[in-house]
């Protein structure tokens, strides 16, 4: 069987990558919680149709990217806020572009490309300091027939002073008719690129999709190849909003805009005097672990769009791009809520760190075996919840499949209660180093439990537990 070898890094459970075989237990998709907290595309040069938003960790703050508009015969801006918490957003006053003769306004691009401007902080070393943040975007579709079609490269020193890099569209081979986004992937040594594109046919007769493509300098890209989703179902997804997990950054993680576009839950006259079209619109969730190959065992939403009627129309509930780590146990995802309407905002939602997908089993227990490993490491640390009578414990076998002494279930010390960083011990003892040397399996055994990620690491003094009390 073929051996995983994962030295120190965290490892999420969000597929069955390290997994050979499951009794009793599954992998269970988990829901946001959905927070009170919203930013509303209330601003005159905004509207009913802003969409796109980005989300930067930049320093000790957080910037929020997005497209105000108001719709059909508006002109479309890039306009940008920022938060000392993730939780509050304040527009940022620029004065760089006039609206209706003043310049007081948050608004860091004007014209075609502020209606997929997508941009990203560059953590390429190699990276200019001029263009220390990077954007791509492609003009409307509606566009003067002179505007290149395609995704066209920005720059910009600090993040709210942009320029447009070159005249040419660096990749043509999409629709790109919503948000494309692109990031440097430390990784790989790579940047790498997420847009939207038909997948067999055009806008009326096929489906759409995404296509990646890369480059090793931002300048020249590698020919875009659709994500590859396996035996799933084939689904209309808007947007992708693709990002490398920031603590297991050998993880994709992608929140797409899930389209329906044959439903329509409400029509025109629920809603005097907003402009809607067919289609209604959840969010989804899927991994990969090299960029191309995506996991959609979860077929259900992740996001539903509830009983908020302004929700069930369409183009709403598309996620953002970008997850902020907003508390040392929390993450926040956010999404665009009312898409046409007068109420047009963002909603943030949060979950447990590493909280996207767990090993879980009922009060009935359930357990699971690990295919070989081979690790780094002193001590094994799990994040985990278990209700009041739930437990986990933990059986270290040889390649041959041999509980080894010392480390077998009746050994492990009862592991019950919810923590981020929570140590492995096996009658009072966590060090495990002298395992390292020689493939192994893990046993885990659950009852009314879930374990969200693990990780061999150096044994730490102090460490950040994360007690949900």
């Amino acid at each position: 069987m073929e051996r995983r070898d994962i030295g120190s890094r965290l490892e999420l459970f969000i597929d069955d990558w390290l997994i050979d075989r499951f009794d009793g237990a599954t992998l269970r998709l988990h829901s946001l919680s959905k927070q009170p907290e919203q930013f509303a595309f209330d601003a005159p040069w905004e509207g009913p149709n802003s969409h796109y938003p980005a989300v930067l960790a930049v320093g000790p703050e957080y910037r929020l990217y997005y497209r105000g508009w108001r719709g059909r015969g508006h002109p479309a801006f890039t306009c940008v806020a920022r938060s000392s918490d993730g939780v509050n957003w304040e527009r940022l006053r620029l004065g760089h572009y006039e609206w209706q003769g003043s310049r007081d306004n948050n608004i860091v691009w004007d014209g075609e490309y502020a209606h997929t401007f997508a941009p990203f902080l560059d953590t390429n070393p190699a990276s200019s300091d001029n263009e220390r943040f990077k954007a791509m975007a492609a003009p409307r579709v509606a566009a003067p027939a002179d505007i290149p079609r395609g995704l066209m490269r920005f720059g910009s020193p600090d993040g709210l002073r942009w320029h447009q890099v070159d005249q040419t569209p660096v990749i043509t081979d999409g629709m790109f008719d919503s948000q494309n986004v692109a990031f440097w992937d430390a990784k790989r040594g790579h940047y790498a690129a997420y847009y939207r594109a038909f997948l067999r046919g055009d806008n009326k007769t096929g489906i759409r999709s995404v296509k990646t493509a890369t480059s090793p300098d931002f300048v020249q890209w590698t020919e875009g190849r659709f994500l590859d989703f396996g035996d799933a179902p084939l689904e209309h997804l808007y947007t992708n909003a693709t990002i490398p997990y920031s603590r297991a950054p050998h993880i994709y993680l992608a929140f797409p805009k899930r389209f329906v576009p044959h439903r329509q839950r409400f029509t025109a006259a629920t809603f005097p005097g907003v402009a809607l079209q067919r289609g209604v619109s959840d969010g989804v969730f899927m991994s990969s672990r090299d960029g191309l190959r995506w996991d959609r065992r979860f077929m259900e939403a992740f996001l539903r769009p509830g009983r908020d009627r302004e929700n069930w129309t369409d183009r709403s509930n598309g996620f953002v791009w970008g997850v902020l780590h907003t508390r040392p146990d929390e993450l926040s995802l956010y999404w665009v809520e009312h898409v046409h309407h007068p109420t047009s905002r963002l909603r943030r939602g949060t979950l447990r760190v590493d909280g996207f997908v767990s090993i879980n089993a009922g009060y009935q227990g359930g357990e699971v075996l690990t295919r070989p490993l081979r690790f780094d490491g002193q001590e094994l640390v799990l994040n985990y919840a278990t209700s009041a009578v739930g437990s986990i414990r933990v059986e270290v076998h040889d390649a041959d499949g041999h509980a080894i002494p010392g480390f077998t279930l009746d050994q492990c010390d009862d592991i019950y209660g919810d923590e981020i960083e929570g140590v492995v011990r096996w009658e009072g003892r966590s060090s495990v180093a002298q395992l390292s040397a020689a493939p192994v399996r893990l046993r885990l055994t659950l009852r009314d439990a879930d374990v969200y990620s693990l990780q061999f690491r150096p044994i730490q003094t102090t460490r950040a537990t994360g007690d949900a009390r």
